[in-house]
């Protein structure tokens, strides 16, 4: 079974940066495909970002390509979404996720492995 838990999220003005990473136990990390998402209140939970098992290829939604970067290293279990310019609307729990399929994907139903969440607020 595998294990997810997400740094703190926090609050962050409007333009600014925040970085989140999560970091998996209990399985063979490198062999997973990641992902990150995200619920706002009152809203369904949405994709935001993915990344394969090597970090070769990588994923993003539209609201969030150019300003968010998901990355990741193996050697410590860990994934990372750095937030840049980030806006109001990114305002949500975030959650990361991890799929036995080592490659990309966008679907909430293709992952395996969920972690708490963790809330960030952005101020305007």
């Amino acid at each position: 079974q595998v294990q997810l838990v997400e740094s703190a999220g926090g609050l962050v003005q409007a333009g600014g940066s925040l970085r989140l990473s999560c970091t998996a136990s209990g399985g063979t990390f490198s062999s997973y495909g990641m992902g990150w998402f995200r619920q706002a209140t009152g809203k369904e939970r949405e994709f935001v970002a993915t990344i394969n098992w090597s970090g070769r290829y990588t994923a993003y939604a539209d609201s969030v390509k150019g300003r968010f970067t998901i990355s990741r290293d193996n050697t410590k279990n860990t994934v990372y979404l750095q937030m840049n310019n980030v806006k109001p609307e990114d305002t949500a729990v975030y959650y990361c996720a991890a799929s036995r399929y080592s490659g990309t994907r966008t679907m909430a139903d293709n992952y395996n492995f969920w972690g708490q969440g963790t809330q960030v607020t952005v101020s305007s």
